[in-house]
């Protein structure tokens, strides 16, 4: 029902928007609790308001009134605005904004809002691939590709196996410059937040579960695809197809494209040239390789860290070839463009040193070599700041991509104190000139209206995020938030620039896509292009409005957006930029994600709702398992295991039949090796290369013992002891580290009478009672040993049952610790 009502007004607005002169935009999703909460009021007239009201929409009582109303003058298409705050309002649920009689669309406040945004992009991209398509289940573009454009003039003519990848658009050209950002975009992600990400759908994108992270999936569907494009040390291609492509709307595996080898045959295949290319009247203005050999170089270091653990030998291949491809680049600096055809319009990349700045970043990460941290250091101060960041305009994809994470690599290595300091102050040097041209603008948007302009807005929140992170500086939360709520709605056309996101509100419904315009097929989560300056807009060719423009009230001589099939400009969802949003909508969706972290490591869950997690360890001893076993199946009860390679390699029946019942299983160390000193918690006490190794073990002992990996991959660290080192390591790996839950002195069942440290069962289970009486379990990860030494007799895993029955009978309930954390599986 509230479904309904929300859609009714929906409609309600868009029916009288003609007759209005004001409007209010807001986040069409909504806002966080702690969010800097900010509308847009935009009018026809020179008017202000000085306050307003937040109605709540399930009572359609007044729930706030506000103040707070910061004047910004005319803007394009609008004689007055103002910026309306209402941060101060913290209270979840939805509401709308009143203004003299004048209503916002329905908008939520909540931490939970943006729990599914991580799945958004990944929506999109499947939908993308080439070869075999899950969506439409069928498959195109099976015979390419016939190499061309080769600057050695030896090998064009001859046929490349380069089936796969993705379609850049709406047309279904590839370029190895958008796909491999893609692809590094997904891996960078799934670094940062791995928790959000599920294991929803198979390898080859169809629904499932495989257990491996779709996000890594889709990541390696574009691996894939790259290693085919690089089939040897010495051959590298840059695109596959032209703008021949380009001869009208139909679905991929329709296409009947005649290159001059048949109708829906072959299609061209360029390599990666130093030289100006292009077939036809129009060429490039290529000057070296380092471009896209950067690109590759990153995208297949990063995937050899993140598959290891899933695609071993896969991985070998892509960290040779990462080499190779830097290598390479190092020795053609200058960029590689590609290649245009019958029209003019071609990625006009002009930088290069960002990529191989990246790519000697991750080589560095891979491998510690201190040499590619200093060619990471040089190639990063020839590009201090990414030149479309303050600039007023710049030609299609000019500086590409549209954030330097090299430069946050670089301001994130504890390596020299020095560096990171430089290249946390190029991060901020960016960012302030976005901001200082954003002055004066109701939206806070500095943002250029260039040809995909929604990307550089990615971009920038993208640099917003990581650069908070790492400093804690709040300089420019207020942008930042201000401009993911442009994306979201609060723009002057009250649209979510995201297909299908958030649902029953303005979102892209007409977008330039063959699949909903010929199929009505949706394409949820493709991010349009966004907004462009109306000279671009009027010099392009081909373009035109097949329909009436209902955004025509907020339509200006500076800047147009149109949803409309036929506006290619503003209205077409590109891969790349969709796949550039997995970062920050996974920073969104890990908000939801209620937990407390110590040190980079998850030590509780959800501390508002009576659920905790049962978490055992073990090394040495196994004694308690046919016990705990029991128990946890009469209770009918999950819990995590958390055990050494020792244990698996000693003790892997007992590994097995756990997780025959269910529960989940992770790693502990391989040897139960101490990560940290006891006293000084920062000093690592093992380098990177061996707790790399020491996990990979560990996971390699599961496997041998036939124990399956699950995702999310969490490792619970030996002796319950780490650092911010060890978080981070691990995080790179695509592990997140997790911990008891301290205050009950349960981890203490290990102890022994010698130690001075020894508690019996009975005084543990009371302090475990007490706690709870005192200050509640919610949210605990509750930690025991599935065994311990013989000296000790006193088993705290004998009262286990009568531990359960207590908390149960305190209405506790008991969950497995990926669903406490709030990992969701289908």
């Amino acid at each position: 029902m509230k479904k309904i009502i929300l859609f009714l007004v929906f409609l309600w607005m868009v029916c009288v928007s003609y007759s209005q002169n004001s409007w209010i935009r807001v986040n069409l999703i909504g806002y966080l609790e702690q969010d800097a909460k900010v509308a847009v009021w935009v009018s026809k007239q020179k008017s202000l308001p000085d306050n307003f009201q937040l109605i709540d929409m399930t009572t359609g009582k007044v729930a706030f009134n506000g103040t707070k109303v910061k004047n910004t003058g005319k803007q394009p298409a609008f004689e007055s605005s103002a910026r309306i705050d209402f941060s101060g309002f913290t209270t979840p649920g939805t509401y709308r904004i009143k203004i003299n009689g004048i209503l916002s669309a329905p908008f939520r406040i909540g931490n939970d809002i943006y729990a599914d945004a991580a799945e958004m992009p990944l929506k999109y991209m499947r939908q993308q691939r080439c070869e075999y398509n899950p969506f439409l289940k069928d498959s195109c573009h099976v015979h390419d590709g016939i190499s061309v454009g080769d600057p050695e003039g030896k090998r064009d003519g001859r046929y490349y196996n380069t089936t796969g990848g993705w379609h850049d658009a709406s047309d279904y050209l590839q370029y190895v410059t958008t796909s491999a950002n893609a692809v590094y975009q997904m891996l960078f992600a799934y670094t940062r937040h791995p928790e959000v990400f599920g294991d929803r759908y198979l390898a080859n994108g169809e629904e499932g579960a495989n257990g491996i992270p779709d996000i890594l999936d889709e990541a390696k569907w574009g691996l894939d695809w790259l290693v085919k494009m690089n089939p040897d040390s010495n051959t590298y291609f840059n695109q596959l197809a032209d703008d021949r492509d380009h001869v009208g709307f139909t679905l991929p595996n329709e296409q009947k494209v005649d290159y001059g080898w048949g109708a829906g045959k072959e299609r061209p295949v360029y390599f990666v040239s130093p030289k100006p290319q292009g077939l036809f009247k129009h060429k490039n203005r290529s000057t070296g390789m380092a471009s896209t050999l950067g690109k590759y170089a990153s995208s297949f270091a990063l995937g050899a860290q993140l598959l290891s653990n899933y695609y071993p030998e896969f991985s070998t291949i892509l960290k040779d070839k990462a080499q190779q491809a830097y290598r390479k680049g190092a020795a053609n600096p200058g960029v590689s463009q590609t290649a245009p055809g019958g029209a003019p319009y071609f990625y006009e990349e002009d930088n290069w040193a960002d990529d191989m700045q990246l790519a000697a970043a991750e080589l560095f990460a891979t491998s510690g070599d201190r040499h590619a941290l200093r060619e990471a250091v040089n190639y990063g101060r020839l590009e201090p700041v990414t030149p479309w960041m303050g600039a007023d305009s710049a030609r299609h994809y000019q500086w590409y991509p549209f954030v330097n994470l090299g430069h946050f690599h670089l301001a994130q290595q504890n390596e020299n104190p020095r560096i990171k300091q430089e290249f946390i102050r190029n991060l901020r040097s960016g960012l302030q000139r976005v901001k200082e041209r954003a002055q004066n603008d109701a939206f806070m948007n500095g943002i250029p209206f260039i040809w995909c302009s929604n990307n550089l807005t990615v971009g920038f929140i993208t640099q917003c995020r990581l650069y908070h992170e790492l400093t804690g500086d709040s300089t420019f939360i207020e942008i930042e938030t201000a401009m993911r709520d442009w994306l979201f709605g609060c723009n002057p056309w009250g649209t979510s620039m995201i297909v299908g996101y958030p649902q029953q509100a303005d979102t892209p419904a007409d977008p330039h896509s063959a699949f909903t315009h010929l199929k009505q097929f949706p394409i949820t989560g493709g991010l349009v292009d966004g907004p462009i300056y109306t000279s671009i807009f009027n010099s392009l060719r081909g373009i035109y409005l097949a329909n009436d423009d209902e955004y025509a009230p907020f339509q200006s001589d500076y800047v147009v957006y149109h949803d409309d099939y036929a506006d290619y400009s503003t209205n077409e969802p590109t891969m790349d930029g969709t796949a550039s949003m997995c970062y920050y909508l996974g920073y969104l969706a890990s908000r939801a994600q209620t937990f407390e972290e110590v040190r980079g490591g998850i030590v509780r869950g959800n501390s508002t709702e009576k659920k905790l997690a049962l978490v055992f360890t073990g090394h040495e001893y196994a004694d308690g398992s046919n016990i705990i076993r029991k128990v946890l199946k009469k209770h009918n009860l999950k819990a995590a295991f958390f055990l050494t390679g020792d244990f698996y390699r000693e003790h892997s029946s007992v590994a097995r039949a756990l997780q025959k019942d269910g529960h989940y299983l992770g790693p502990h160390s391989d040897k139960h090796l101490l990560y940290a000193d006891w006293k000084k918690r920062d000093s690592t006490l093992v380098s990177r290369d061996v707790f790399e190794k020491d996990l990979a073990d560990n996971y390699a002992a599961m496997k041998k013992a036939g124990v399956a990996i699950e995702p999310p991959r969490y490792l619970l660290p030996p002796y319950e002891w780490y650092n911010d080192d060890i978080s981070r390591w691990a995080k790179a790996k695509g592990v997140q580290v997790v911990n008891f839950t301290p205050g009950t002195t349960s981890n203490a069942d290990y102890t022994t009478p010698d130690m001075q440290s020894y508690r019996s069962s009975e005084e543990i289970y009371r302090n475990i009672l007490l706690h709870e009486q005192k200050n509640g379990l919610n949210g605990f990860l509750l930690l025991m040993h599935i065994g311990t030494s013989p000296e000790r007799t006193d088993k705290l895993y004998n009262r286990l049952d009568e531990l359960v029955v207590e908390l149960k009978k305190r209405r506790y309930t008991f969950e497995r610790i990926d669903t406490l954390l709030k990992f969701k599986k289908k």
